[in-house]
């Protein structure tokens, strides 16, 4: 059977850890501030602020405090009183009851989406870019599904201060140009939060 063609990027999605490790879907949960107005998306990239709490990463070419990755939220309906549980943090949201759930583990890999800047279309990096550092694509999430619409950049380069490496290539995704449309990444170290030695600012 061909491999699914992308109609466009999902945002970061987990799958197995570095050294082949098994991903058996644990999740931290971290409350995000009351009033937070920022939608949050499934596969999202999220940092942890000096409050503590949980906020959307929309920076592109760097990030810091970086804690993981999205993965839906749950709350007190402020109306109902009763408990919720959806798929992206539709902000704003008042009350000190709601808590997202993140894959925090600084060893997680991740299966993305590649795009041109500021693009929901989907492009490719070749498998010279494994071992190459790439920034992230910003693109605001759908809210019909709640799915994230962030993707990796279509170029690399050296720079340590950019947000995540390419492990690796997704072999079935390769195009008609000979790219990858889809790559595995890594938070780098320095940029998760769990694996700097600096606190968070």
């Amino acid at each position: 059977m061909a491999y699914p063609t992308l109609a466009g990027p999902y945002g970061l999605r987990p799958i197995n850890l570095v050294g082949g490790q098994v991903y058996a879907g644990q999740t931290r949960q971290i409350p995000i501030a009351s009033g937070s107005a920022t939608d949050i998306f499934y596969g999202d990239v999220v940092a942890l602020n000096t409050a503590g709490t949980l906020e959307k990463v929309t920076t592109t070419d760097t990030a810091s405090n970086v804690v993981g990755v999205f993965l839906g939220v749950t709350y007190v309906n402020p109306t109902t009183k009763q408990p919720t549980y959806a798929q992206f943090y539709d902000g704003p949201i008042t009350g000190s009851t709601t808590f997202a759930y993140v894959q925090d583990d600084p060893d997680q890999l991740y299966q993305v989406a590649v795009c041109a800047t500021g693009s929901t279309a989907i492009s490719g990096l070749t498998r010279a870019a494994v071992g190459q550092n790439a920034a992230l694509v910003q693109n605001s999430g759908n809210t019909l599904n709640g799915d994230s619409r962030v993707a990796v950049l279509n170029s690399t380069g050296t720079a340590t201060t950019l947000p995540v490496r390419v492990i690796d290539v997704i072999p079935e995704t390769t195009n008609t140009v000979g790219s990858y449309t889809e790559v595995v990444v890594k938070f780098n170290i320095g940029v998760h939060t769990y694996t700097t030695a600096a606190a968070v600012a």
